[in-house]
């Protein structure tokens, strides 16, 4: 939204403010129109990785709204903390709390090539980006990390003047809000054979209301807990689920695609369960990995 548009957006919101306050209440305020209109993105894979033996790869994005979109397409870094959050590498290093976790980033930025950077889509037309590991120092070893970010770029005609939002009548503004989406995946470039090992340590359970679905009540509901580790020199990656140790079936909690990036050594995992173990039952945490050999079971625990 311009800034021109919010002005008649304030002036009402301080009407508002004002009456609610006990002061003299101003003229009535007018109706207010929005309108909210952007592109819907999708992108796959959700991470890509590069070895010593494969240089290229490629993503492929796809403009699901009803409108047409123009994308910017960038690398960017990105820091993992210590509860899983993934933030932007100078929103870290301006905090001295996560400046030393910004530091231990090994960006890839440097060592991609990506094409094309822009791309403006049709509705229902998608765009392959291709990307290939270039300009790696000879002494490089262990692994670097960038994240490919793909934004929509509002068109130039997007806004609201003053003369246009008072321009619905003498008693109405209009607005449009334009949706800025974006999405960003892990570009993971291995230039050394990877070390990928993983241990789950301090499982228990706990119990916190959670609700299962949107606007049902909250209920009490139990969580294993536990902190997953990141034990080999490379990141991890892969699928956590929670199943009744030495019987098959479905699993009682899951948790898919989680990962531990090399400036952290752990994260504190919560898993909600479908239901709390019954007498006697031993619950049994694994971890299998999603990256380097899919499927291969990195770590397991029980739960006290």
């Amino acid at each position: 939204m311009r800034r021109a548009a919010l002005l008649p957006a304030l002036a009402l919101v301080a009407a508002l403010g004002a009456e609610a306050h006990g002061q003299p209440a101003q003229p009535p305020a007018p109706a207010v129109t929005t309108t909210t209109v952007g592109a819907n993105l999708n992108i796959t894979p959700k991470r890509i990785t590069f070895s010593p033996t494969q240089r290229t790869g490629s993503v492929y994005i796809f403009n699901q709204g009803t409108a047409a979109a123009t994308f910017d397409i960038a690398l960017i870094d990105r820091v993992m903390k210590a509860d899983g959050q993934i933030v932007a590498i100078e929103d870290a290093q301006a905090d001295p709390a996560d400046k030393a976790l910004a530091d231990k980033v090994a960006s890839a930025k440097s060592l991609l090539l990506v094409s094309p950077r822009r791309a403006t889509l049709a509705p229902g037309q998608g765009q392959t980006i291709r990307l290939r590991v270039a300009n790696v120092p000879a002494d490089a070893t262990g692994e670097f990390r960038t994240h490919l970010t793909v934004t929509t770029i509002p068109p130039p005609t997007v806004g609201t003047t003053v003369d246009d939002a008072a321009g619905g009548g003498s008693n109405e503004l209009r607005f449009q809000i334009t949706s800025v989406f974006g999405l960003s995946i892990p570009a993971i470039v291995r230039v050394t054979p990877p070390d990928v090992q993983g241990r789950i340590e301090n499982p228990r359970i706990e119990y916190a209301a959670v609700s299962s679905a949107a606007g049902a009540a909250p209920a009490r509901t139990p969580i294993v807990v536990f902190d997953l580790v990141r034990a080999g020199a490379n990141s991890l990656f892969g699928n956590l689920e929670v199943r009744v140790a030495g019987k098959r079936g479905d699993p009682l909690g899951v948790a898919r695609g989680v990962g531990v990036y090399p400036e952290i050594d752990r994260r504190t995992m919560r898993i909600p369960l479908t239901r709390a173990p019954a007498a006697g039952e031993k619950l049994e945490v694994s971890f299998t990995d999603d990256d380097t050999s899919p499927g291969k079971l990195l770590a397991t625990a029980q739960v006290p």
